[in-house]
């Protein structure tokens, strides 16, 4: 009897801690009362749960709250930065670095020029830019809970390799080119679905959404049933080159009119050097060439949105470098999804990321964030 008791007790322990803990996650301040009232646990599990998360360094006493029985309740709160995870973001021109605490807030970003190129001296660099951050930003090597890494490539499900990647030459690099660089634990990730993850991380109500992501590439992650769907060979959606316009513009892919063609962020930073702040700043002033450019683009995007609307029944949020100034034309561009669709006649399904240029990295390192606070 006493042998399958203690299994049950130590996973009651568990489920106990990590409620406690995931209140604290939600909530600024906390008494011992306010958690006996809330979770509904006795005083003494409560007690014995704060004394081991105080010990662990995980919370803090942070003052005192009212009076109870002649006595001040002691509050305590969240060690946000107890833990920390590193996102890194690998483009063709830039290498963008986030840390996240543990409440998924960035709380250093940078991002630094680099072409990429798959030999030792572009690792060695990646790594001696992480060291350089990690130095300034004052972290300890026991806060950092590991480095995830989003590439624009198709990534195995062991999170080690890459199978596929025609944007930049990532064929050949492996999860061990970065960890030669790198003294913590790496994971490797697809570029939207690490984007994907941070809109589930910040909306656990979320259920099913499709994310498409307007960079240099255009990308996209589906979530169902609040999880992430990669496909049965890790490919699922990858609308980037589903057929736009019958025999349209030549796509790097071999083929030809695929939405990437029509609506990679460069079809509009080209007509400003590569900028695309400068193009929205053009915009902004009514540049008549910029206007007519930008009128196109909204064309090509409520019709690749109503198709995965129509396809998938589902929110769209739109993301990438394009998503980062989107906010002042989402109007007009429900309104032009809307025309399209046969069974609605608005278009309030289409939602702007929350993490904007930083959800690449950002994603990636999120998810060290929810395997640590899951494991509580």
């Amino acid at each position: 009897m006493s042998n399958t008791k203690k299994p049950i007790n130590v996973e009651i322990k568990k489920i106990n801690r990590s409620n406690i803990y995931h209140h604290f996650l939600e909530n600024q301040f906390l008494t011992k009362q306010q958690l006996v009232n809330d979770l509904q646990l006795c005083l003494p599990t409560v007690t014995k749960n704060i004394d081991d998360l105080v010990a662990d360094g995980l919370i803090e006493k942070s003052g005192s709250l009212g009076h109870t029985g002649g006595r001040r309740a002691i509050t305590y709160s969240l060690i946000k930065n107890a833990r920390v995870a590193l996102g890194i973001d690998i483009t063709q021109n830039h290498v963008t670095i986030v840390a996240l605490d543990l409440t998924g807030s960035i709380i250093s970003s940078n991002r630094s020029r680099r072409h990429f190129e798959p030999t030792d001296d572009y690792y060695s660099y990646v790594g001696s830019t992480l060291d350089t951050f990690i130095l300034d930003a004052g972290f300890q090597p026991d806060q950092i809970l590991g480095v995830g890494i989003g590439l624009p490539a198709l990534v195995d499900a062991d999170k080690k390799s890459i199978f596929f990647s025609k944007i930049i030459n990532l064929s050949s690099t492996t999860l061990e080119d970065f960890a030669r660089y790198i003294p913590y634990p790496i994971e490797l990730y697809n570029d939207a679905n690490a984007a994907v993850f941070t809109e589930t991380w910040t909306n656990h109500n979320m259920k099913n959404a499709f994310y498409l992501m307007l960079s240099n590439n255009i990308g996209g992650s589906m979530i169902i049933d609040g999880n992430i769907y990669s496909g049965d060979a890790q490919r699922s959606g990858e609308i980037g080159h589903v057929p736009l316009i019958h025999n349209g513009k030549k796509c790097y892919c071999g083929q030809s009119g695929c939405v990437d063609a029509y609506l990679a962020a460069t079809n509009l930073s080209n007509m400003t050097d590569g900028n695309l702040q400068a193009f929205f700043r053009d915009l902004e002033n009514d540049d008549p060439a910029i206007v007519r450019v930008w009128d196109t683009y909204l064309d090509y995007l409520a019709a690749t949105v109503n198709i995965l609307r129509m396809l998938l029944d589902c929110n769209v949020i739109l993301g990438g470098y394009v998503g980062e100034y989107l906010e002042p034309y989402m109007e007009e561009l429900k309104k032009r999804a809307a025309r399209l669709n046969t069974f609605s006649d608005d278009a309030e399904y289409l939602k702007i990321c929350s993490y904007k240029k930083e959800s690449i990295a950002a994603g990636a390192a999120l998810y060290f964030v929810d395997a640590f606070t899951k494991a509580l």
